[in-house]
């Protein structure tokens, strides 16, 4: 992770330049300006605009020409995007985690190529950086490894996710964080804080099945309120649910929300704070992805415009910089004691060592330039992916066109049932993560989950060419 000031100056000449022609201001074909034009623009030298544009080059953005200089590269195919969701009739009784732990399973096997489980892949990753972090954290704490960890986690590292939330925008004293086992357990705390088993918890619907199955295992009913894949929480509907449901909290992810890749606009956030204050229900936010999206506002948390603080910010960095280390966290806002007390009781503290080792990669120079490259890399991928589908999946296919992640949310056409499909995917060692496992009711029965953050290569390409062979014979039997 190089840090020099030309690695951000290229890095963010990149950025806009890829913002445009994800966008559609720069199309297809259109010729870029040349090197000497774009390092006149910004003020840089040439070898900081030639960085600039190979990077889009290994993005797949762009193409050189010989002796032409450098254009758009094609885009993949306009689809159509889902449509938002609708209140369920009925809830299931079906227990749609066991559905979930299915599908976790089959992530573990190497003979199955999967698509299933919402985890970045290692080649995305500099192993180095996170070996030399934990040999250095293992060299200078490892008599931390002698006595218990405090509950909380260490002070270093509550400190480094205290100025990691600065960039989302959230001010957050490092005596306000908890250190936990991940998100979920973050998640699990703030939930068990601010509620009581048979109270109602609005979520998204869709919604991730982890945060489902928190729900069912607290005791806690699911209100599912209607989403709309580009925009997120129908604002309206959740109003109309505060007004007539005895709503005790919102579980919500607001930045490129699970399974759907959802962002909220700002105003929209604005406006969502005002509503719950109004009604007096906290927000539990995830803000596990907020760092995977292309702009500054979007990784912008709804906790930062709650002058109130009745919002508690939960996230790891499993998804953005480190898989393996299983370490989370919890803003606590005004219910710190109680989410202290819980955390002591129940998990207890997690290995200092490791905490220490995080602390460290969060302090690195050149963070912001992974972030960049994460988000590049990805970014191709995904376009890759939307192009494998506009040509192998059914006609009618809808596909989401997330700002960012690696999670699309397929919508099939005939009312084709993802279960079905995943049996016959199955046979021939392909799994992905059906839309049962996303609700509590049969709404999403004909949608799927595609997750692309695993190792990209020839033969998961070839997989899901297949997955939309499989769908288009069954809506055409």
């Amino acid at each position: 992770m190089p840090g020099s000031r030309d690695d951000t100056l290229f890095g963010r000449i990149a950025d806009g330049l890829a913002q445009a022609i994800r966008s559609g201001a720069l199309t297809s074909g259109e010729r870029l300006p040349s090197v000497r034009e774009l390092a006149r623009r910004h003020g840089v030298s040439l070898s900081t605009a030639v960085q600039a544009l190979r990077t889009l080059e290994d993005a797949r953005l762009v193409q050189a020409r010989p002796r032409s200089g450098y254009f758009v590269a094609p885009r993949p195919r306009a689809l159509p995007r889902p449509a938002e969701s609708s209140p369920p009739r009925e809830s299931l009784l079906v227990e749609r985690s066991t559905l979930a732990q299915f599908v976790l399973a089959k992530e573990a096997d190497p003979a199955v190529t999967s698509f299933g489980l919402a985890y970045p892949g290692a080649d995305l990753f500099d192993h180095t950086l996170l070996r030399k972090a934990v040999m250095r954290a293992a060299q200078r704490q490892g008599a931390s490894l002698l006595h218990g960890a405090p509950g909380i986690g260490v002070e270093p590292l509550r400190r480094a996710i205290a100025r990691h939330l600065l960039r989302l925008g959230s001010t957050v004293a490092p005596e306000g964080i908890v250190i936990t086992h991940g998100t979920l357990e973050a998640v699990t705390l703030a939930l068990r804080a601010v509620t009581q088993p048979g109270d109602v918890v609005a979520v998204e619907s869709p919604s991730y099945a982890g945060l489902l199955h928190i729900l069912e295992q607290l005791g806690l009913r699911a209100l599912e309120i209607p989403t709309c894949p580009s925009e997120g929480l129908s604002l309206s509907a959740l109003e109309l649910a505060l007004r007539t449901q005895p709503v005790k909290a919102l579980l919500c992810v607001p930045t490129l929300s699970n399974p759907t890749g959802a962002c909220m606009a700002q105003t929209r956030r604005q406006r969502l704070v005002r509503l719950l204050s109004t009604h007096g229900v906290p927000l539990v936010e995830d803000v596990v992805w907020n760092d995977l999206t292309e702009t500054d506002a979007q990784r912008r948390t709804v906790h930062s415009h709650d002058a109130g603080g009745g919002t508690l910010l939960c996230g790891s960095f499993t998804k953005t910089l480190a898989p393996g280390l299983r370490l989370g966290f919890v803003a606590t806002g005004r219910w710190h004691a109680r989410i202290q007390g819980m955390k002591l009781a129940t998990s207890g503290g997690q290995t200092a060592v490791m905490e220490y080792a995080l602390a460290d990669l969060l302090a690195q120079r050149g963070l912001e330039a992974h972030y960049r490259r994460l988000r590049q890399r990805i970014g191709a991928r995904m376009d890759e992916t939307r192009e494998l589908i506009a040509r192998h999946f059914p006609a009618g296919t809808r596909v989401t066109d997330p700002a960012g992640g690696y999670l699309l949310w397929l919508e099939l056409p005939g009312q084709v049932d993802t279960l079905a499909l995943l049996r016959h995917s199955l046979a021939e060692g392909i799994c992905f993560a059906p839309g049962a496992m996303f609700s509590a009711s049969d709404r999403f029965d004909h949608c799927l989950r595609l997750a692309v953050g695993a190792n990209w290569d020839t033969r998961r390409r070839a997989a899901l060419a297949r997955i939309g062979a499989l769908a288009t014979r069954m809506g055409s039997g």
